[in-house]
C-alpha cells in the first residue's frame, strides 16, 4: 500500500481520481435534491389538501367518494412525514374518515348478523357478529391514530390550554379530532378488545368541547359534550340534563343544516334504550330533510348525520322484520299505525 501511494500520478490516473470525486458529489447532490424536491412536494401537498381538498369534500354528499379517497390517499400523503413535518393535522381527516370507513363494514356485518338471526340461522349470525367486531377494531385503530395526531398538533386538551385556532377549518378539525377520540373509544368497546384507546378519553373529549363555538358549529360542542354526559356514569355536572341540551342541540343543527346534533340525540337514547326516543329522533331528523336544505358548505356533514341514522333505523327494522328500512320510508316504521282508509259499501249498488 505505502508502494501504492509513492507512485506519481499519471495524467490518466489524477483524471481517473478527479472523476471519481465529481461522481461522488454529484451523487450525494443528487440525494441533497431529491430530498429537497420530495420536501417541497410534502408542504405542497398538505398545504393543498388542506386549504382545498378537505373544503371541496365538505360541499360533496357523495360520502362513499369520500371514505374511498381517504383510504386510497392516507398512505401516499401520511409518508411525506418521512422528509417534512409530520401532517399531523391533516391526519385528522384522513383518519376520521378511514375510521368510518370501517365502522361502516362493523355496520353491514351487524346487519347480517341480525337478520341471519331472524331467520334462525345461528352459525351465520355469530360468523356475522365476528366480522363486525373486527371490523370495530380496525376502526377503533384508525379514529385512535386521528386523535393521538389531534393531540400531537393541537396538544393534549387534558393538559394544554384551548389552542388559538388560524381560522374556521383549523377550528372544524379541531372538533374533527375530538369526534375521532370520541368514536375510538366507542369502537373500542364494540370490538370487546382493546386496542389501546384510554378508557378516560371519552372525558377528555367532553371537556376540550368547551373550547368550540358551540354556535357557529351547529351545536355540535354541546351536543357532544352532552353525548359523554349520557354515557359515561358520573361525568354529567349538578344541575344539568343531558337530554334537554341534546335537543337543544338537535335543535341548533335543524336551523343551520348540519343535523349532526341528531346523531348525539339517537346514541345517547340508544345508550338509554329508549326504542321510542331513537324513532323520535329519526322521524325528526327525517322531516326536517325535507323542510330543510342542507348547508351547502358541510354538505358532507349533514350527509354523515343521516347515513349514520339511516343505519340505526336498519338496525331496528331488520331486528324487527328481517330487513332494512324499505326505499322511501326513511322516518317511518314496520309497527306505525296506517291512516284509515274510507271504502265505499258496494250493498247500495246490487
Amino acid at each position: 500500500m505505502n508502494g501504492f501511494w509513492k507512485r506519481p500520478l499519471t495524467g490518466a490516473g489524477v483524471r481517473g481520481v478527479l472523476g471519481a470525486l465529481a461522481a461522488g458529489a454529484l451523487l450525494s447532490g443528487c440525494g441533497a435534491v431529491n430530498h429537497m424536491i420530495y420536501k417541497t412536494t410534502g408542504d405542497v401537498m398538505q398545504g393543498f389538501s388542506r386549504n382545498h381538498t378537505v373544503p371541496y369534500l365538505m360541499e360533496s354528499d357523495d360520502l362513499a367518494m369520500g371514505c374511498s379517497m381517504s383510504e386510497a390517499t392516507a398512505p401516499l400523503l401520511m409518508s411525506f412525514g418521512r422528509v417534512t413535518d409530520e401532517p399531523d393535522q391533516l391526519a385528522v381527516m384522513l383518519y376520521l374518515s378511514s375510521g368510518s370507513c370501517a365502522e361502516e363494514q362493523a355496520r353491514e356485518h351487524e346487519l347480517a348478523g341480525l337478520a341471519a338471526m331472524y331467520s334462525l340461522e345461528p352459525e351465520a349470525a355469530e360468523d356475522a357478529f365476528i366480522r363486525q367486531k373486527r371490523a370495530h377494531a380496525l376502526a377503533a385503530r384508525r379514529y385512535l391514530k386521528g386523535w393521538q395526531h389531534h393531540n400531537a398538533h393541537y396538544g393534549n386538551p387534558d393538559t394544554s390550554e384551548c389552542p388559538d385556532f388560524d381560522d374556521d377549518m383549523d377550528e372544524f378539525m379541531y372538533m374533527a379530532g375530538l369526534l375521532s377520540g370520541l368514536q375510538a373509544l366507542n369502537a373500542q368497546i364494540q370490538s370487546t378488545s382493546s386496542v389501546g384507546v384510554p378508557f378516560n378519553t371519552g372525558s377528555v373529549v367532553g371537556r376540550a368541547t368547551q373550547c368550540l363555538d358551540n354556535k357557529k358549529w351547529w351545536g355540535a360542542p354541546m351536543g357532544l359534550r352532552a353525548t359523554v354526559w349520557a354515557m359515561i356514569p358520573g361525568a354529567q355536572p349538578a344541575g344539568e340534563d343531558a337530554f334537554e341540551r341534546l335537543a337543544l342541540a338537535a335543535e341548533q343543527g335543524e336551523q343551520s343544516g348540519v343535523r349532526l346534533g341528531h346523531v348525539f340525540q339517537a346514541i345517547a337514547a340508544l345508550n338509554k334504550n329508549d326504542d321510542a326516543l331513537v324513532k323520535s329522533v329519526i322521524r325528526s331528523h327525517a322531516e326536517s330533510l325535507e323542510a330543510d336544505e342542507a348547508s351547502q358548505e358541510w354538505q358532507f356533514v349533514d350527509a354523515m348525520a343521516t347515513n349514520m341514522l339511516v343505519a340505526i333505523a336498519d338496525r331496528l327494522w331488520v331486528e324487527h322484520t328481517g330487513h332494512r328500512t324499505p326505499m322511501g320510508q326513511f322516518g317511518a316504521f314496520w309497527d306505525d299505525q296506517r291512516e284509515p282508509v274510507e271504502t265505499m259499501s258496494l250493498d247500495d249498488l246490487l
